[in-house]
Formats: C-alpha cells, sequence, structure tokens
C-alpha cells in the first residue's frame, strides 16, 4: 500500500487514471470482462440529434446517469448491453446543413445543390458531429461501447426497422389518408402531434367577418377568426343547434350572434348602440344559406355556392371566445375537417407546400398565407363585410427545428391507425415501471387524446418508407433489404437513402405490374423509436428474442411524448408489448435562475469550462446527487459544495492510507470476521453504518436512484467517517506499533473503504480508479470498475447499537450546546456530565457505552438519571400571578402578592412536594397553586445545561485546575498540528518542538511532555527555549505562548 499524495489535485488525478484507461485498455478488458456474467441487463440509449459537435451540458448530465446506473450494474455482476446511439437523419441534421449552405427553401436543394449532394452533406455532418460528441462524452468519464455506436443511417438499422412498417400493414394498420395536419411551410413537410409542443407569442389579427344571409337585403352571420388567410378556402358556417342566438340591430343592419357572447362581441367591435330584436335557438338557422365575401375575387369559390350553410357541430362550438358562429375551412381545421366530412362538405385547399395561395385564390395567388391578412382585411373592408379588425396577442404553435410558425392544411399521407392500439397501449404503460410514478400518468393521458401517427414526411435525409405502388394502386411493404432484393426488378443500392433507393422498381405481389417507391421518408421519431431492436444489428430477431425486453431506458421528461412513446407505440406493432420494463425521466438543465440555458440568453454553459476549472468528477458528482427527475440548477455554489466534499473524502483516504503504510498494514494479517471479534463498539457500529447504506443503496438502484446512491455515499464518508469515526479512533492510530487493537481499527477501515471505493466508482470513477490503484493491495483487478460487489452483510447491522450511537450524537450536541452558554471549550476536559432521560429504558444501553459517551463529551465520567431526579439539579422560580389572584381572592390580592415575592423558596418547596402552599391571611385561608402562580424551572447556577429529544445535559459551569491544565496542553497539542499542517508535512514525519510558554505555565508542560509528543510525533519537546524552522507566537486564553518547530531529517 502507498500513502495517496497530500494534495487533492482533480485534473491531474483525471489525466493520470485517463491515461491509465488508455494505455491498459481498460474498456475493451472490461466488456471481455463483463461479457462472461449470465445475467443481463439491456440498456437502449436514448440517441441523441448529432446536430452540434459539442453536446449541451444537460446532454452530459443524461449521459452521466446512463453510466453511473451501467457501471453499478456491472458491480452488481450483470452483462451489461451499453451501446450508445445517435439519431442521425431528419430536420434537425437537414436544418444544419441548409445554415450551412446558407438556403432558405426545400427548392433549393433540387435547384441549386442536388438531391445526392445533400443528402451526402447531410450524412458528413451527422458523422462529424457524432465523433466529436463521443469524445466529449468519453471525457467524462462515459464507459459506453464509443467504436460500435449505433447510427440510424446505418443501411443495417434502416433494414431492420422496416419490420415495423410490414408488421403495420400486415395488422391493417396501414393507410394512405387526406387529414388536417401542422405544416411547416419552411421546411416544406408535415408534423405529427406530439411534434407540435413548442409555441411562441405572436400577434395576429383578430377580425369579424359579416356573411351575407342569401335572400336578405341587411342581416348578416357574424364569424370571428385570427386567421383571414383561411377565409378564401370558407365551405359553411358551424353552430351549436342548443344554444341561444339572437338577432341583433346596430348601424343599420341585423346579425346573428349566440345571445351570450352578444356584449362582448359589441363591446369589442366598439358599438355602443345596437338592439336585441329576438332570440332563438341555433336549430332555427341550421340550413340558412349564406353570400361568400370574397366570392368574386377568388376563383375557388365559384363552384360551392350550394355548400355555403350552417350546420350544427354541437359541443365544438364553444362561448368562450368568438361570436358562436364559426368560420369553416375543411382544408385547413381538424374539427372543420371531421364535421365537413360527416355533411358531405367538399375540402377546399388554396394552399401550396410553401405556405403560399395556389392560382385558384385568384387575386391572392402567389401571396404567403400569412402575409396576406392586411391585403383580405381590407378587401372585406371595401365590400362592406368587416364588422371590426383587431389584434391579438396568442400562443402560436412554431416548427420544433426551424422555429418558423406553422400552419394547418389538409394532405395526403401514409398513416398507421394506431387508435386501433389504445387499449394494449395503456394496458402497457400500465405493466411498466414509471420512475417516478408520474410518468405513467403523463404517458397515459397523451394516449387517451391519440391520433393515428402519421409516419410520412416530403424530405430527404430521413429512413425511407418502404413502400412501393403500383400503376394499378396495389401497396407493396417491404420488412427487410433482404426481402426487397427478392422483389426488386433492378438493382437495390448499398446505402438506402434517397435518391439511391427511389431508383429501385420491384414486381407487384398481387397483379405483377411494376411498382415505384412512394418518395416519403419516415417521422424521424419513427428511427429511434425502432432502436429497441433495430440496433441490435443483423440477425436481430434472435438476439432480440435473447436480450429483450430492455431493462431501462431514461431520458428527460419531455421525451415521455416523445421517444418513450415512440418506443412503446413500435413496440405494441411489432410485439404486442412495450418493449422496455422500466422507464426512468430526469429534469432540464437550468441556470441558477431557473431558465433554460441558451447561448441567446447569455447563460450557456460549455462543459469543457466548468471541467477545466472543477475537473470531471466534480461535474459528475454535482450532477448525480440532484434528484434525478428534478431540474438542475446549475451554479458554482453547488459545484464548491462538491469540490469540498471529495477534498475530505480524499483527506480520509490519504490519512487512513498513511497510517497504515507506516505500520505496514496487510489486509492479509486479519479477517473482517475476526476483526469483529474484538471490535469496539464504534468500530461494531461502523460497520452497521456501512451495511446499512449499502441495503439503501441497493434498494434505492433497483428503481435506479442513482442521486440516492451519490449522496449516500458522500454522506457516510463525511458523516459517519470523517467527523464521526475518525474523531474517535485517531488516538489508535497514533499509538507506536501495530497492536491488535490497530490491527481491528485497519482492518475495519479497509475493507470498508475498498467496498466504498467500488460503489463510489460508479459516481466518481476517475477518483476511485486512483484511490483504488494506491490504496488496494489484495485481490486487486486491472480496473476497479471490474470489481464485484460483495453481499449486504445484513447479519453484521445492528439498529439497536446505531440508534444507541445516535443518541449519544444527540447527547454530544447538547452538551456542545451547554459548554458554549458557559464559555467552556470542547478541548478542555469536564469532571461529570448529568444525563436526564425521559425513557428511563435507554440507560441501560447508554451505560454499557459509557466509555464511548465520555470521549464524545470530553467528561471523566457520566452519570445517568430519570427525568424524574431532574428536580434535584434544578430551581423553580415563582412569579405571582396578578390577574389569576385578583379573579379569585378580589381585596385580599396585594397582601398575597406581597406574601409571594417575600416567601418564594418556602412557596416552591411546597408546590414541588405536595402541589400547593396555604397560608392565613387576614383569617382567610389562601390555598395557592400553579392556578396562581408562573413557575418555571432553571438549573441550578453552578451547572450549565443542554437539552435535547429524549431529555437534557447538565455539566458543571467551573474547571477544576487539572481539567484547565489539560484544556491547556490539547490547545498547544492544536496550534503544533495546524504548523505541521502550513509546513505541509506528512502524517508521517517526526519534528522536533520548542516551546515558550508564560511562566507560570511551564510546569503544566513538563507535566504533559509526554502526551504532547505522542499526540504531535514529535522526537523531542523542548520547554522554555525557543527555536525551529518555523517559530509563531500564540494567544491563548489571553496568555502568549512562542512555538518552534523543526522536522527531523
Amino acid at each position: 500500500m502507498r500513502p495517496l499524495q497530500s494534495k487533492f489535485e482533480p485534473l491531474k488525478i483525471e489525466k493520470e487514471v485517463s491515461d491509465f484507461w488508455v494505455e491498459k485498455k481498460v474498456y475493451k478488458a472490461l466488456k471481455e470482462y463483463n461479457g462472461k456474467f449470465t445475467k443481463k441487463f439491456l440498456f437502449i440509449d436514448g440517441p441523441p440529434y448529432p446536430s452540434a459537435p459539442i453536446p449541451h451540458i444537460g446532454t452530459i448530465w443524461n449521459k452521466v446517469i446512463k453510466d453511473s446506473i451501467l457501471r453499478y450494474k456491472r458491480l452488481e455482476g450483470y452483462r451489461v448491453h451499453d451501446q450508445p446511439g445517435y439519431d442521425t437523419h431528419g430536420l434537425p441534421i437537414e436544418v444544419a446543413v441548409e445554415r450551412k449552405l446558407n438556403i432558405s427553401q426545400k427548392r433549393d436543394i433540387y435547384d441549386k445543390i442536388g438531391v445526392e449532394k445533400f443528402v451526402q452533406l447531410c450524412r458528413d455532418f451527422a458523422l462529424t458531429n457524432l465523433n466529436s460528441m463521443s469524445e466529449n462524452f468519453k471525457n467524462v468519464g462515459v464507459f459506453m461501447d464509443w467504436e460500435n455506436p449505433y447510427l440510424t443511417l446505418d443501411s443495417t438499422f434502416i433494414s431492420n426497422s422496416w419490420a415495423v412498417i410490414k408488421k403495420a400493414h400486415e395488422k391493417g394498420l396501414l393507410a394512405r389518408d387526406v387529414q388536417v395536419l401542422h405544416w411547416c411551410p419552411r421546411c416544406e413537410t408535415t408534423l405529427s402531434d406530439y411534434e407540435v409542443s413548442e409555441y411562441k407569442d405572436i400577434e395576429d389579427p383578430s377580425i369579424y367577418v359579416k356573411f351575407k344571409v342569401v335572400g336578405s337585403q341587411n342581416k348578416f352571420l357574424v364569424i370571428w377568426t385570427t386567421t383571414p388567410w383561411t377565409l378564401p378556402s370558407n365551405v359553411f358556417v358551424m353552430i351549436n343547434k342548443d344554444y341561444k342566438y339572437a338577432e341583433v340591430e346596430a348601424n343599420g343592419e341585423v346579425y346573428i350572434i349566440a345571445e351570450q357572447r352578444v356584449e362582448a362581441v359589441m363591446k369589442e367591435a366598439k358599438i355602443q348602440k345596437f338592439k336585441v330584436l329576438r332570440t332563438f335557438k341555433g336549430e332555427e338557422i341550421l340550413g340558412l344559406r349564406y353570400e361568400h365575401p370574397l366570392r368574386d375575387i377568388v376563383p375557388a369559390q365559384h363552384n360551392i355556392d350550394q355548400y355555403h350553410v350552417v350546420v350544427d357541430a354541437g359541443d365544438r362550438v364553444t362561448l368562450e371566445d368568438g361570436t358562436g358562429l364559426v368560420h369553416s375551412a375543411p382544408g385547413h381545421g381538424d374539427v372543420d375537417f371531421e364535421v365537413g366530412k360527416s355533411n358531405g362538405m367538399p375540402v377546399v385547399m388554396l394552399v401550396n407546400d410553401r405556405g403560399q395561395f395556389t392560382e385558384m385564390a385568384g387575386k391572392y395567388a402567389n401571396m404567403n398565407v400569412r402575409d396576406s391578412a392586411n391585403v383580405i382585411i381590407q378587401d372585406l373592408k371595401e365590400r362592406g363585410a368587416l364588422l371590426h379588425a383587431g389584434k391579438i396577442v396568442h400562443r402560436y404553435p412554431i416548427c420544433w427545428r426551424c422555429k418558423s410558425p406553422l400552419i394547418l392544411r389538409a394532405i395526403d399521407q401514409w398513416f398507421i391507425r394506431v387508435t386501433k392500439l389504445k387499449n394494449k397501449l395503456q394496458s402497457e404503460i400500465d405493466r411498466v415501471n414509471w420512475i417516478p410514478s408520474w410518468g405513467r400518468t403523463r404517458i397515459g393521458n397523451m394516449v387517451a387524446e391519440l391520433r393515428d401517427w402519421v409516419i410520412s414526411r416530403q424530405r430527404f435525409w430521413g429512413n425511407p418508407l418502404p413502400i412501393w405502388v403500383c400503376e394499378n394502386g396495389h401497396v407493396n411493404v417491404v420488412g427487410s433489404v433482404e426481402e426487397l432484393k427478392k422483389v426488386a426488378l433492378n438493382e437495390v443500392p448499398e446505402d438506402l437513402h434517397k435518391p439511391w433507393i427511389d431508383n429501385v422498381v420491384i414486381r407487384c405481389e398481387k397483379c405483377g405490374a411494376k411498382a415505384k417507391r412512394v418518395p416519403d421518408v419516415a417521422d424521424v421519431w419513427f428511427d429511434s423509436g425502432v432502436a429497441f431492436f433495430s440496433s441490435l444489428g443483423k440477425d436481430w430477431m434472435s438476439k432480440w428474442k435473447e436480450l429483450g425486453p430492455v431493462d431501462l431506458v431514461l431520458e428527460g421528461h419531455d421525451q415521455l411524448r416523445g421517444w418513450f412513446f415512440s418506443l412503446l407505440r413500435s413496440g405494441v406493432i411489432l410485439d404486442d408489448r412495450a418493449p422496455y420494463e422500466a422507464v426512468l425521466v430526469h429534469g432540464f438543465m437550468l441556470d441558477e435562475q431557473g431558465r433554460e440555458m441558451h447561448k441567446s440568453l447569455g447563460n450557456y454553459v460549455e462543459p469543457s469550462v466548468v471541467i477545466e476549472k472543477y475537473g470531471r468528477d466534480v461535474l459528475r458528482l454535482m450532477l448525480l446527487r440532484n434528484t434525478t427527475w428534478e431540474d438542475v440548477k446549475f451554479s458554482e455554489k453547488n459545484l464548491e459544495l462538491s469540490q469540498r466534499d471529495l477534498q475530505i473524502i480524499w483527506n480520509v483516504f490519504l490519512f487512513t492510507s498513511m497510517y497504515m503504510n507506516l505500520d505496514n498494514f496487510s489486509p492479509t494479517k486479519m479477517s473482517l470476521e475476526e476483526a469483529l471479534k474484538y471490535a469496539r463498539v464504534e468500530d461494531r457500529w461502523i460497520v452497521s453504518r456501512f451495511y446499512n447504506m449499502r441495503s439503501r443503496v441497493s434498494e434505492a438502484m433497483r428503481d435506479y436512484k442513482v442521486h440516492e446512491l451519490a449522496n449516500e455515499l458522500v454522506r457516510f464518508m463525511i458523516e459517519d467517517i470523517s467527523r464521526f469515526y475518525l474523531r474517535l479512533v485517531r488516538k489508535r492510530a497514533w499509538e507506536e506499533g501495530l497492536s491488535q487493537d490497530k490491527l481491528v481499527l485497519y482492518t475495519i477501515l479497509y475493507y470498508i473503504m475498498r467496498e466504498w471505493l467500488i460503489m463510489a466508482s460508479a459516481v466518481v470513477p476517475y477518483f476511485a480508479e486512483k484511490v483504488y490503484q494506491t490504496f488496494v493491495v489484495n485481490d486487486k483487478k486491472l480496473s476497479v470498475s471490474m470489481e464485484i460487489l460483495g453481499n449486504v452483510r445484513k447479519d453484521l447491522i445492528d439498529n439497536e447499537l446505531e440508534a444507541t450511537v445516535e443518541l449519544m450524537k444527540a447527547i454530544s450536541e447538547a452538551s456542545l450546546n451547554a459548554r458554549a452558554k458557559a464559555n467552556i471549550k470542547l478541548r478542555w476536559p469536564v469532571s461529570v456530565a448529568h444525563v436526564f432521560l425521559k425513557d428511563s429504558g435507554l440507560i441501560a444501553k447508554l451505560d454499557e457505552n459509557k466509555e464511548l459517551l465520555k470521549t464524545l463529551l470530553n467528561s471523566k465520567e457520566v452519570r445517568f438519571y430519570d427525568m424524574a431526579k431532574f428536580y434535584e439539579f434544578s430551581q423553580l422560580k415563582i412569579e405571582p400571578d396578578k390577574g389569576a389572584i385578583g379573579k379569585e381572592y378580589k381585596r385580599l390580592s396585594p397582601r398575597i402578592v406581597q406574601y409571594v415575592e417575600s416567601n418564594k423558596e418556602v412557596i416552591a418547596k411546597d408546590i414541588l412536594e405536595k402541589g400547593f402552599h396555604t397560608v392565613f391571611i387576614d383569617d382567610t385561608e389562601v390555598k395557592l397553586s400553579t392556578t396562581h402562580l408562573r413557575i418555571t424551572e432553571e438549573v441550578k447556577p453552578e451547572y450549565t445545561s443542554g437539552s435535547f429529544e429524549s431529555g437534557v445535559v447538565l455539566i458543571p459551569r467551573e474547571i477544576s485546575g487539572k481539567e484547565e491544565e489539560e484544556g491547556i496542553v490539547r490547545d498547544v497539542i492544536r496550534r503544533i498540528q495546524y504548523m505541521r499542517k502550513l509546513m505541509n508535512l506528512n502524517v508521517t514525519d517526526y519534528i522536533i518542538v520548542s516551546i515558550v510558554p508564560p511562566q507560570d505555565r511551564a510546569e503544566v508542560l513538563e507535566k504533559f511532555r509526554d502526551y504532547i509528543s505522542a499526540e504531535t510525533r514529535s522526537k523531542e519537546v523542548i520547554i522554555g527555549q525557543q527555536e525551529g524552522d518555523q517559530i509563531t507566537t500564540w494567544d491563548i486564553d489571553g496568555e502568549e505562548y512562542t512555538i518552534g518547530i523543526r522536522k527531523v531529517q
């Protein structure tokens, strides 16, 4: 065993460990070693987008959580599947490449770049970034198979993934249909409902429009809209036939508005003079026909006059805003589409992929829909169809990648009818272990509102849909590249991406005609959603059968509607079950003020900057201590706290290794079982504490609560070892020679600290590796990561002993409070401590361990009492309650108060013994009790007290001459130890000490010369003479002591 370097230098340590891992090929050796285990743990990495070379610090947290859990599972003897992954397709990559190319429109890819070149640039961009990201993850100690990550761009992955779409086809779930969906005009592609998760406040028009009732001179239906651009596509008006409507006269016209909305609409339209002519049920106006106000300038309106009628939409029309009449464009609203479909209405679609009006929009052709509002409003105004125009700021959906406002369009897309799987999806959600449990509720709520999955996207860089359609309209779906090769009429390319895959023609399995692939790529969430089996490479079926289901997936809580749901959906389609057993949700990385970190906000923190200042383990520990499912508020303060804690733990190993090395300790000299035969109470306590901690961690890690692992490890080493146990056993370590008692101490410490290091390697792997290589000397593996945790020794857990020691700690804390009141330093021993307990049953246990308590209290003696005896050490303070006395004794009350003031001691004695005191005043018997007196119990003046939950401790205020001498000597020793530290001396270094004390203290120091020598590792203690390499004059309780130190060479 070698002692550690005295200074804790994280960056130096981490460089040494990193070099060691590379030189010894530790991960490769671990992989081979771990691969022999029979228990399997299948983990699938939620793949990040490689849209930037440096991962966000929140992504670092994500990977560190995963690494910590995987490391711990290896320590438990599991064969761990630790393949990382990257989500390399989709808009995140395409948009980034478009920015690099300085293009902003989809058609620029066709016209200026070419699809083949664009796809290659997307591939290169993804591969370059993911290689950089991998290096960043490796740089924080993440032990994953970085040489073999799964990539969604890989042809094997793509081929495997097609099995889900084929299975959906076989189950009758795959369909082509027209539906109203969110569309990004900038990216020129559709988005699924669950992808529409980002919103921003946008100012839009808020207009009330008049639709003239056919056959009337001045009667109008009034509708409200914030999307004037949808008016050219209007087909009908929706109402709720059960609402009450009103005919309102104003401005010489009659307006039909829901009765409940009349006041609000008139107020907003700034119409002060109006009159409600009559009210009626909505059903009265069903079928009422109206004229479209823009008919003369929108050609598409010429052929649909017969559809301009009022229809019932039931509860889908509300009275929270608007007029109770809803303008309906089935091409631009999902409710409009559904109601229109059920009423046989046509779908008018006047907007192209770029968000521009088509030729059939007449005057508005080629105009961007969101730029057309003012023109349309002006046209309405000129035609007398505008009742009021205002503005509204509302939350509006934007594209999750390019941040452009979205529009709704009725478009022809490929769907998987997942609504038919709702019940199965919900039952699988109920079966899975969600950590925390609210994850089940959130994803369950999402499934309750589920719509069919639109899987097609009109982009380039993505997983091509394996759907071929022949000239007769027959749909052919292939489930793998092997299947494709069997039916292909020409060569199948090695690269399955567009545009190469588009050239493959197959023979239709139904009619034999030639079939061409549909041009779409899959929803990017399809890729990550099939990772549970597609990532397994060739022959995935047999591997999935052997390894599945996935034991754990974990990501941020935003992935409940993202990746977790995508996996669930694909699993139920493929296997009729969720592909995972447990889901762990983590929070978001925020700044100190609780805001998300963005470069635009100036609050973004580069992981490399943190590492250069604090080190990797400090960052890991800070992140892992945070409750996993709660957001992290990143702060320097928390980093400094973790740095301080690691410094304390380093000092524990430094102290222990130095003394063990000095005494040539070998863990082979005594087993733990043998050591426990001779163990003191504090030794048995620390062993019990360790295994209780192990037990709690083992339980917590069943639910992957890695924050409890991190916090328990730190708490045990700092609170139990550093601040308590080492304080008790330090003198035993200082004794010369390797006595049996010291061997017991070393054996127990070595065993516990070795096991602690193994556990800690899951949290702070650099720290653990460095100390392991220095501290551990027997049964040593190549790396601490290759160790296996021993069983939790429940037979060594003594909860009763722990409870007793906790009581002693409480008594000790109360004693410190008592000392503080009387200005008695802890280093100054007291002659006796009196401990009073509310539960006399505790006395026997404390008495058994009296020696330990004496040490904790720094008391020569400890005596225990039942709380009932406390009165012997206290006195009652009595004051008359003038109000209570006056109420009962009226005119006698002044005399009684005077009597009480003069006879407090006598009254107190009677109250204690009998509970009352009797006296005659003016021949009237006065019986005084606690009703008439304010009584407080005070400790007698010769004692100082401190309270704890179970009782009170008293110590004498006066310190005897002997105790005072011991206190002075301990104060001197403390100064010598501090000076040793200033000189950077090792614990093992010997010194010569000189002390020049006040004249009347020289004899005291002479008396304790040997004690000073033993406590300070001094070869010689010289009293009354000044010499040394370092000389300092100290003030100790108002007296000067000049101390000199010289290191013995």
